[in-house]
C-alpha cells in the first residue's frame, strides 16, 4: 500500500487526483493542451502515471478524452453503462456501472450516483447516462461530474461527505441545461452538507476561437461560488485551488 498522504489534487477542468487510503483515483482525465475544438488556457500539469483507476462521469469529449486517458494509463476505468465501447483503446479493465452500483478499488469503494445532465457522446446517438461518484474509505469524497441540482442530492448528505468537488462553470461563455453555475452550485451545498468544497470545471479550457481572457477574469466563477457559499452555506469551507494545487482530505 502506498504511503501517500490522503489528499485531493486538482489538475484543472473536471480532473482531480483523489489519494485515499493508499489508493489513487483520477476523475475525468483531461490533461492535454487541446481536445478537439478546445484549447487549454490554464498552465499545463503533469498527469499521474500510477493511478489505480479512473472515474468517468459521462461521455462528453472534455470528460472522456482518449489521449488523456491513455496518458494516465490506469488499469481500471469506471464508466457509465453503455460507455465501454468508447474505451476500447484504453487498455484498461472497464467496469460499466449504473446508479447505485459499487466498485471496489483496494480498500476504497466507489458508488455511482445520479447526475442531472445529458451524457450522450453526440446528439442523436443512443443515450448513455451521466453519473457522479461517492468515493468512500476512511474519508468520503463526492465527485459531481457535470450536473444540475436535483432533489436527490439531499440523500447524499447521509454520506457525511468530507469533501465535495462541485462543477461551477464550463468551457464556453454560456451554460446550457444540466449545469451548475456559481450560485446554484453554492445552493447545492445546502443539500449535500459537506465539510469542505472545491470548485472545479472552470477556467481551464476554452474554444479555439474564443478571445483569451485575463487570468483574473478566468477565476471569476470560482470566486463567485465562494462568495455565494459564504452566504448560503457558511458552515462549508470552500477551498480554491489552481491547477496542480492540493489540499489534504482531513483538512
Amino acid at each position: 500500500m502506498s504511503g501517500r498522504p490522503d489528499r485531493l489534487t486538482w489538475l484543472g477542468h473536471a480532473t482531480a487526483v483523489i489519494d485515499l487510503d493508499g489508493v489513487r483515483l483520477v476523475t475525468d482525465p483531461a490533461v492535454t493542451t487541446r481536445m478537439g475544438h478546445l484549447r487549454r488556457r490554464a498552465p499545463a500539469v503533469r498527469a499521474p502515471e500510477d493511478a489505480d483507476a479512473v472515474l468517468i462521469s459521462h461521455l462528453h469529449l472534455d470528460h472522456l478524452h482518449g489521449p488523456s486517458l491513455r496518458t494516465v494509463g490506469a488499469p481500471i476505468a469506471v464508466v457509465p453503462r453503455g460507455g465501454a465501447r468508447h474505451l476500447r483503446r484504453s487498455g484498461a479493465d472497464v467496469r460499466e456501472v449504473a446508479e447505485g452500483d459499487e466498485v471496489a478499488v483496494g480498500p476504497v469503494r466507489v458508488r455511482a450516483v445520479h447526475a442531472e445532465h445529458d451524457g450522450r457522446r453526440w446528439p442523436g446517438r443512443p443515450a448513455v447516462p451521466a453519473l457522479g461518484y461517492v468515493v468512500r474509505g476512511s474519508r468520503s469524497v463526492y465527485f459531481a461530474g457535470d450536473t444540475d441540482a436535483y432533489p436527490g442530492m439531499a440523500a447524499l448528505a447521509a454520506e457525511a461527505l468530507d469533501l465535495a468537488l462541485m462543477p461551477v462553470w464550463g468551457w464556453g461563455p454560456r451554460l446550457g441545461p444540466g449545469h451548475l453555475d456559481p450560485r446554484s452550485a453554492a445552493e447545492a451545498l445546502t443539500l449535500l452538507r459537506p465539510r469542505r468544497a472545491v470548485p472545479i470545471h472552470w477556467g481551464t479550457y476554452a474554444a479555439a476561437w474564443a478571445r483569451r481572457r485575463p487570468a483574473a477574469a478566468a477565476r471569476e466563477p470560482a470566486e463567485e461560488f465562494a462568495r455565494h457559499a459564504a452566504v448560503v452555506a457558511p458552515e462549508v469551507e470552500v477551498v480554491l485551488l489552481r491547477p496542480g494545487d492540493a489540499t489534504p482530505l482531513d483538512g
